[in-house]
């Protein structure tokens, strides 16, 4: 079962099996990274993991020798982070991953009057 990390010192470290959120923004622990992604290039000296649609703000990642980022076939972020790596964004506490492979998700909600779901944005 997947469940949240815990936090220490004001900065989140999921353990195996666990995530961190970062607002609108999921990061899934997994023990390895899908075949056929392809590495992604930073974007002015940093590798964005989402926009906001409704702020434009983004969640980051400036620590380019920390980690490596890279997309599937369906459009999905994977991070392989080799060293802490911290997660940034202007309206969110930062997030700090310890090394390991992650996949970056969105949360998302259900309208059960519009039998309708969908991802949450900040």
């Amino acid at each position: 079962m997947t469940k949240k990390m815990s936090q220490q010192n004001g900065e989140s470290l999921p353990e195996d099996g666990e995530f961190a959120q970062q607002g609108d923004v999921l990061l899934f622990r997994e023990e390895n990274l899908p075949n056929g992604t392809k590495k992604v290039n930073p974007e002015n000296g940093q590798y964005v993991l989402a926009v906001g649609e409704a702020t434009g703000h983004a969640h980051t990642i400036d620590s380019l020798d920390t980690c490596d980022v890279f997309r599937d076939d369906a459009g999905t972020i994977w991070v392989s982070v080799l060293a802490p790596t911290t997660i940034k964004h202007q309206e969110h506490g930062r997030v700090t991953l310890p090394k390991g492979k992650y996949r970056v998700g969105h949360v998302r909600e259900e309208d059960p009057f519009e039998r309708e779901i969908r991802s949450v944005r900040d």
